[in-house]
């Protein structure tokens, strides 16, 4: 057995005898300090702990019919895995939110390799956006969806970054309103043309595709314009065309379109075009791990995706470091006990901006909180 070192003065130890229960007891040399030394099992009981979670495994099929590991990994179960700091600079960000219920949501920011961030919302307001992004370095650009409040918090935290609007979600948001067999003349070409801006390819080629749409506009405005007096009030005939019109002429208005065109963004290599890669990479992923593990109660569901993300980071810490160091359940109720108990001194935490982990994240280091 490998010589142990006093915890004390630092000298090595020998062995010494046992314990009454088998264990091997050992003695400093020198302050002459007695301990019995123990296995620390814990890396052993988190890969048991993370192998179940990622996998298609019941509970009933492990051990003790599952009694054995829900003792041996329950600890984990109290652990928030939080994101790092982000330094470095990536030369693309993309960002999404996946919702686990109608007001639970979690942002999510990723590389072309690794998972950057993460943060548990109500919603995708502007404060819950720069949560997440305050803690990685601004790119060059950020691929999104463009949901609500993000451009706003780009803007604010990120000045500088562009941002592309993932072509993608255009497309199936046009198909939502027109479907995918239009009736309507009008809407058969609406939805052709956001066919073909999935496969633009030059900037060339995306002046063209604006000049048809807004020849399109031009040419069915009186078509569109119509109204019809329904429930006692004058509505758009044909009003789903007419939202799937206001919803491109937004995203042309804003400049986000065809930023993956840009010659200056583009010197260094191609840019994307969707969300491709944080849809199916992590969405997809954390979708699945949900439902292989259907019924955990909402608290679990959020923890099983925080525990996802963290070990899809680029350097994810040991298993003693995660216990050390990660925020726990206590720690967490300790939080939110001193926002609550003096709020002028504090923020009052609100869901979906500055803190949810002012309910479940925060901003201020760890270790202020933490020993």
């Amino acid at each position: 057995m490998k010589s142990k070192s006093c915890p004390v003065c630092g000298t090595p130890m020998k062995k010494n005898g046992f314990t009454s229960s088998g264990k091997q007891r050992w003695r400093c040399r020198g302050c002459g300090m007695s301990r019995a030394h123990s296995k620390d099992n814990t890396s052993i009981r988190l890969k048991e702990f993370l192998s179940w979670l990622f996998s298609k495994d019941t509970q009933s099929s492990m051990p003790g019919s599952g009694r054995t590991f829900r003792r041996r990994t329950k600890e984990f179960w109290d652990i928030w895995p939080m994101p790092e700091v982000v330094d470095e600079i990536h030369r693309v960000v993309y960002v999404d939110g996946i919702y686990l219920k109608r007001n639970l949501v979690v942002l999510i920011a990723c590389s072309d390799q690794y998972v950057l961030g993460w943060y548990i919302a109500r919603g995708e307001t502007r404060r819950a956006w720069e949560a997440l992004l305050g803690k990685i370095a601004p790119p060059e650009v950020v691929v999104t969806d463009s949901g609500s409040g993000f451009a706003s918090a780009v803007k604010h935290l990120w000045p500088q970054t562009r941002i592309q609007q993932c072509l993608f979600h255009v497309y199936k948001q046009t198909q939502r309103y027109t479907t995918s067999k239009p009736k309507l003349l009008a809407g058969q070409e609406l939805y052709q043309l956001a066919i073909e801006l999935m496969h633009l390819d030059t900037l060339y080629q995306a002046q063209w595709w604006v000049e048809q749409y807004f020849n399109w506009c031009e040419f069915w405005n009186d078509f569109l314009s119509e109204k019809s007096y329904i429930d006692g009030k004058y509505q758009h005939t044909h009003e789903r065309l007419v939202k799937a019109k206001n919803s491109i002429s937004r995203l042309i208005n804003k400049g986000n379109l065809f930023t993956y065109l840009d010659p200056e963004l583009t010197r260094e290599g191609s840019l994307p075009r969707t969300n491709n890669r944080i849809e199916g990479g992590v969405n997809a992923q954390l979708r699945n791990l949900l439902r292989e593990h259907r019924g955990m109660r909402d608290i679990r569901r959020i923890k099983a995706v925080f525990w996802w993300c963290y070990m899809h980071t680029e350097c994810p810490k040991s298993a003693q470091e995660i216990i050390r160091s990660m925020p726990t359940d206590k720690d967490i109720d300790l939080l939110y006990e001193m926002y609550t108990s003096n709020p002028k001194e504090y923020d009052k935490p609100q869901w979906g901006d500055g803190v949810v982990w002012e309910e479940f994240h925060h901003k201020a280091s760890y270790s202020r909180f933490i020993d």
